[in-house]
């Protein structure tokens, strides 16, 4: 049996927990796929939605969108008021990893680019997400990753030593700069190979 080396495991939420997408909303709304890319490029683009990650309210988002794009109003509302469309479910082989985890004795916490009101609306609907012992939020704290701070805010806010806590994230920008504070950090590329990234710690997972 491998030795243990690692005290805790992190969860990101989208892509790792959360089959997040626009397009599970938007193959609806707007049904030709190549109007429907240049929507969500260029308009309700990634780098504005991240602006809500960061901490500005959807009210606030909505409106300057609005009045930049006034012909697609309703297309721009709809991000916000069908919110929760984006969401096909929950990774249930994810979750079980997580499930086995506390089982095990070790903390999981979550550590995710998320508006705090869309955090509050995915709470309720997946009570999973409830059942972390930590979690700390980009919309909450108003900054983002791989910005080293909300890394740093996780370690101090719940006493985690970086070298023995094991992070998991499916975009390599924030394994990068969770590495870069020291933790023992990992792109998930599927529930399977998590598994074996945990074995190789000495964590006994089924």
């Amino acid at each position: 049996m491998t030795e243990r080396t690692i005290d805790a495991a992190v969860f990101d939420i989208g892509g790792v927990l959360l089959d997040w997408s626009p397009d599970y909303l938007y193959a609806d709304l707007i049904p030709d796929e190549q109007e429907r890319t240049r929507f969500l490029t260029e308009v309700t683009s990634p780098a504005w939605n991240h602006q809500q990650d960061a901490g500005r309210p959807w009210s606030e988002a909505v409106a300057e969108l609005k009045s930049l794009h006034p012909q697609h109003a309703d297309l721009i509302e709809a991000y916000d008021t069908g919110w929760l469309t984006m969401v096909r479910g929950v990774f249930e082989d994810t979750a079980t990893v997580i499930t086995e985890l506390r089982a095990l004795g070790i903390p999981t916490y979550a550590l995710t680019n998320f508006s705090a009101e869309k955090w509050e609306v995915a709470k309720e609907a997946f009570p999973i997400l409830t059942r972390f012992d930590g979690e700390i939020v980009s919309g909450v704290e108003q900054t983002v990753k791989p910005d080293e701070k909300i890394y740093r805010i996780l370690l101090e806010r719940f006493h985690l030593d970086p070298a023995r806590t094991f992070y998991t994230d499916d975009m390599q920008r924030n394994v990068d700069g969770a590495r870069a504070v020291g933790l023992d950090a990992e792109q998930f590329t599927g529930a399977a190979d998590l598994r074996d990234q945990l074995r190789a710690r000495g964590i006994a997972l089924q």
